[in-house]
């Protein structure tokens, strides 16, 4: 069988090798054949010796009998990486096996790539000034805009902003950035078999602005955004103030609330699901799907982390694909 999902080892120093292993060792038979790791051989048989999980790989994209698929990329600098430590090398790495699994989601070899996480610090050691991984996407498939949503069976949220500093988070919900983002999620629900899902758009300022009062990012930006969508046919609604909007979603009022920069999303998101949420990039001419927490350094070679983000990952990421 020719694998259909990508799955990058993210940092070798980090948790990213074992969660994988975990994973894999849960899966089917036929769905381990199907779901390729691209990240170093090496790395995956240390944490599957590590584990005693006992999984077989095989280099390159075809595998059978419940192999695993390998696309092996060589580590530079091997001997510099080391469990939980910060490296150059070790950024390098993950920044390679992005690469290389873009690459071949670009030509089609994978349907999704479903990512585990790298160290934004090591990258930056290694020269690859990126904010995360929906940045280094954008870079590497020349996309001019991407979007970031975390799933759950719980909670969605879609964000207008992600790695910015608040100042800059408040200026960036431009009319058109808003109405780029409601699109997104729009279409995504769409693919996933919802016909016409509910969206809530969250206000950037305490009480939605209170008619001005507090701002008037609502009034100027947000609403006229809003406006456009709906005459588009979408079904959304707000600006609704942020320290409602997502209670309102948990209850089963919204399929996906719109926020405005990055913790008004991450905070309810991980809050309510932490183990189970899911990172989707949207607006890239390929498909991602990550897990939603950090390289978790304190943990790499312990045997302990906890592989559930990354199972969920990879179910939508097979799902999609």
């Amino acid at each position: 069988m020719t694998a259909r999902i990508g799955i990058t080892m993210g940092d070798p120093s980090g948790i990213g090798p074992e969660i994988i292993v975990k994973t894999l060792a849960q899966m089917t038979p036929a769905t381990r054949s199907v779901s390729a790791v691209v990240g170093n051989l090496a790395t995956l048989k240390r944490a599957d010796k590590l584990l005693g999980t006992g999984l077989k790989f095989v280099d390159g994209l075809d595998a059978t009998d419940g192999e695993v698929p390998v696309v092996n990329v060589a580590s530079k600098d091997q001997d510099k990486i080391a469990d939980g430590k910060i490296s150059a090398a070790g950024g390098e790495a993950a920044y390679r096996y992005v690469e290389e699994a873009v690459k071949l989601a670009l030509a089609g070899k994978i349907a999704v790539i479903v990512t585990a996480p790298l160290n934004k610090a090591a990258m930056h050691f290694a020269g690859h000034h990126f904010d995360g991984h929906t940045e280094l996407l954008a870079h590497l498939t020349g996309a001019k805009s991407s979007f970031m949503l975390l799933a759950s069976d719980k909670l969605n949220a879609i964000h207008v902003t992600t790695h910015q500093s608040l100042k800059n988070a408040a200026e960036r919900p431009t009319i058109e950035r808003v109405v780029a983002t409601i699109r997104a999620g729009h279409q995504h629900f769409r693919e996933l078999g919802i016909d016409k899902p509910r969206i809530a758009v969250a206000g950037l300022n305490p009480h939605s602005g209170e008619g001005g009062i507090f701002g008037r990012e609502e009034i100027e930006r947000i609403q006229p955004a809003i406006e456009i969508a709906q005459k588009e046919g979408i079904d959304v609604k707000g600006p609704i103030s942020g320290d409602t909007v997502f209670y309102r979603a948990l209850k089963g009022e919204f399929d996906l609330v719109v926020a405005q920069y990055h913790d008004q999303g991450h905070i309810p998101t991980k809050l309510i699901a932490f183990d189970e949420t899911v990172n989707v990039s949207l607006g890239l001419p390929i498909r991602r799907t990550s897990v939603d927490h950090g390289t978790a350094l304190d943990l790499a070679g312990s045997g302990r982390a906890d592989p559930g983000s990354l199972f969920e990952a990879i179910d939508l990421a097979l799902e999609l694909g």
